[in-house]
């Protein structure tokens, strides 16, 4: 398992870690990306639509986005429907939803059995919390 240490190290020595992130609200976007990189350990792409972001994986190879974070609910192509192009394409891709309500994980898994997600980030987002998830999910 690879110790917050050594991803520190990693960033600093080669690259950010890319995180896409995909939220049809422009505000939202906005302030994430803001937050996420002045911690100077993150390289963050904003999508306001599950469309453009699905065409954006698409266009890069395997591993190109770290982590990716996407709400549920947005217009043409939500969250859980990108959710399952992205892994029918790349199934170790690592995705956690964002969503305005409050989440019980085992009713989730009833519900929908086929998406094994670890992570919701409930809004509105605490960015001490989101940094905290997605540096958890990089050590996985």
């Amino acid at each position: 398992m690879t110790t917050e240490m050594e991803i520190n190290n990693y960033v600093k020595d080669n690259k950010l870690a890319r995180i896409m992130v995909v939220d049809d609200e422009k505000d939202i976007l906005r302030i994430i990306k803001r937050d996420l990189e002045l911690t100077n350990e993150f390289q963050v792409e904003v999508f306001s639509s599950g469309i453009e972001a699905l065409t954006a994986f698409k266009n890069h190879e395997l591993g190109y986005y770290a982590v990716i974070i996407t709400d549920i609910r947005m217009p043409r192509m939500n969250g859980f429907e990108l959710y399952r192009q992205i892994k029918e394409m790349s199934p170790n891709t690592k995705i956690a939803f964002i969503t305005a309500f409050e989440i019980n994980k085992d009713e989730f898994i009833k519900v929908l059995p086929s998406i094994e997600v670890k992570d919701f980030i409930i809004k509105p987002i605490d960015m001490d919390d989101l940094i905290f998830k997605i540096k958890s999910m990089l050590s996985m």
